[in-house]
């Protein structure tokens, strides 16, 4: 039986001393072998090679070091200090002095390179064909593509070969493996990891991306391996809200986004769009709320990568060869990024102009969504199919994807399903940058609504370790006063973006008190165990970002705290200081809620 090679369940079978890293490591290249004729690796490292980072561990806390002894892939793109680098092209290697940022972190944090990953040439392509080292074949059945760029880096995975790995995403390289092996695949907001020490393939547009087993694990090495770099001039410090504390298990309701039925492509593929469909009930089933958007926004931004001047991006990688050597690059690779030597400056800024319009369309077409749910491709291609017919079915493959980094957007694949074929098929979560943390908590949801196996080792996965986390971008506000809806200081959440989520109650221990001052005319709300009675108060759901000048704002004796609510809930919410009822006034808890006391006391004026 396969191994179970989860970050925790390696952890497990070390600590039992079931296991030793340098009997794993052993075992992996007695089954790297067994696997040859899939072309997963360019390098495989040597136990010799290895040696260095084994010995080490013992130097290694496990407690302080979260991925003690866990072996990794690296595509080949991606540098590790003494082996060489070589983009899929022989001619082009060099051998690194030192390792990229990411590698280096990820070994500072106790992980062992298993060795360097079969790719599409110079990163361009979705397939896995495109490479001298021979076409890397799918994890299920080998007479499928893998999905590229990052080809080697998602078999080695989903085979057992190593327990996450590094790839990259500038098209959709580190979601259409994903999806055609089984895994979860990260496409990380741009510069969230740094890219030092890796091949750009389009720099400005360029993410290195992870390929993990599941959520979990795919959470713990992100952790790991994001940080800012100034090296790297595209580098960003991630949010609070976007940290690995706040990932976990998505709770309360989902709102997602869903194409028109007229706007989805499977090219022919009537399993993929069986799985398709088959994903989309199971999800209405355990309610959440799919919405239908307009794709068409996505889709112009998506021709830009490859039909727009950003191919020039590619031609300034490839340039030294393109112009001394240019046989030596792969012939469909070549007639690809060849094009990028002829658009003008003023093609770039009018392709800009374009881009920016539909930057603003996609982000009206995702509010009020908690993502953006697609599939990760339309169809799966046999090996020899895309042989046949390189460029359009590699474009085909890209439809759902090409669109991701020009707008700007975090991804993360997920599986769902397998066709009747017994071929994995997955979706995609998109969001704005820095909802990374979210979205895997969201994918980790529908690991738990779909479960299936891990990878292709056809053992179970198991019961997620991550806590109810609600959406980080919001925050639930209960008010009971003048900031209820319609009432004079409503549009201070209004015009903050907050949004009236439920009209409850309190839990029956609160006490109600006209304050003194105004206008407007305001309540304290305080709690009493022993004589208080529940009173009306309305949920509104703020922009997380808004809330502190909103808390700001308020005067004494009012401030933030927190509110228990009819169901039992403890939720952030107007509280009153015990000084503040002292000169208040009246009492008026006897009308359950501000609302009705002042219908009480227009009705009396009258």
């Amino acid at each position: 039986m396969n191994r179970d090679m989860t970050i925790s369940a390696l952890q497990a079978a070390y600590s039992s001393g079931e296991l030793t890293p340098a009997a794993l490591m052993e075992d992996i290249r007695q089954r790297a072998a067994e696997y040859a004729a899939h072309n997963i690796w360019v390098t495989l490292l040597s136990a010799e090679e290895q040696a260095g980072w084994l010995q080490g561990l013992a130097q290694r806390d496990r407690a302080t070091h979260p991925l003690w002894g866990i072996p990794f892939a690296i595509k080949d793109n991606i540098d590790l200090a003494g082996v060489p680098t070589t983009a899929g092209c022989p001619q082009f290697a060099y051998t690194p002095s030192g390792s990229a940022q990411v590698v280096q972190q990820l070994i500072d944090a106790g992980a062992i390179p298993v060795g360097k990953a079969n790719l599409d040439q110079f990163a361009t392509g979705l397939n896995g064909t495109r490479s001298p080292y021979g076409p890397c074949r799918n994890a299920f059945a080998a007479d499928y593509i893998s999905g590229g760029s990052s080809s080697g880096s998602s078999v080695a995975v989903a085979l057992g070969l190593a327990s996450f790995s590094l790839g990259t995403d500038t098209a959709g390289s580190g979601r259409v493996p994903a999806c055609f092996n089984n895994l979860v695949g990260v496409k990380p907001t741009r510069g969230l990891l740094s890219s030092s020490g890796l091949v750009p393939a389009c720099r400005s547009l360029d993410c290195i991306s992870l390929f993990a087993l599941d959520t979990d694990d795919a959470n713990r090495v992100l952790a790991c391996a994001e940080g800012f770099d100034a090296r790297d001039g595209y580098s960003r410090h991630n949010a609070f809200a976007n940290t690995a504390r706040a990932y976990g298990l998505r709770a309360g309701s989902l709102r997602i986004g869903v194409l028109a039925a007229e706007q989805l492509q499977f090219f022919g593929d009537t399993a993929y769009e069986a799985a398709y469909w088959q994903t989309l009930d199971s999800l209405s089933a355990a309610g959440v709320e799919l919405v239908t958007v307009d794709y068409a926004p996505f889709d112009q931004a998506a021709r830009l990568l490859y039909d727009g001047p950003w191919v020039a991006e590619r031609y300034i990688a490839c340039q030294p060869l393109l112009e001394d050597a240019p046989e030596v690059i792969h012939p469909v690779v070549r007639q690809i990024v060849a094009q990028g030597k002829t658009p003008l400056a003023t093609d770039l800024f009018h392709a800009q102009y374009q881009l920016a319009a539909l930057q603003q369309q996609c982000a009206a077409a995702m509010t009020g969504l908690d993502c953006l749910l697609t599939p990760t491709a339309g169809r799966l291609f046999s090996v020899e199919d895309m042989l046949a017919e390189p460029v359009l079915y590699n474009a085909q493959l890209g439809y759902y994807t090409n669109f991701m980094n020009l707008l700007d957007m975090a991804a993360v694949a997920v599986p769902t399903a397998f066709t009747q074929q017994g071929l994995p098929f997955g979706v995609t979560l998109a969001g704005a940058a820095f909802s990374d943390r979210a979205l895997l908590s969201i994918a980790n949801r529908l690991r738990a609504l779909l479960p299936l196996p891990l990878g292709a080792l056809g053992v179970p996965a198991s019961v997620t370790a991550g806590v109810p986390v609600g959406d980080p971008e919001r925050t639930d506000l209960v008010v009971c006063g003048a900031h209820l809806e319609g009432l004079p200081l409503n549009w201070q959440l209004v015009e903050r973006g907050a949004q009236l989520s439920e009209r409850t109650t309190s839990a029956a221990c609160y006490r109600l008190y006209v304050l003194a001052g105004g206008p407007p005319m305001r309540p304290g709300m305080v709690r009493d165990e022993g004589g208080g009675r529940a009173i009306e108060v309305e949920v509104w759901s703020i922009p997380t970002h808004e809330l502190g000048s909103f808390v700001a704002a308020i005067p004494a004796p009012l401030g933030i705290g927190k509110v228990e609510l009819a169901d039992g809930r403890w939720v952030s919410g107007f509280i009153c200081e015990a000084h503040g009822i002292v000169g208040a006034k009246e009492e008026i808890t006897g009308f359950s809620g501000w609302r009705s006391w002042l219908e009480r006391t227009i009705a009396g004026d009258r």
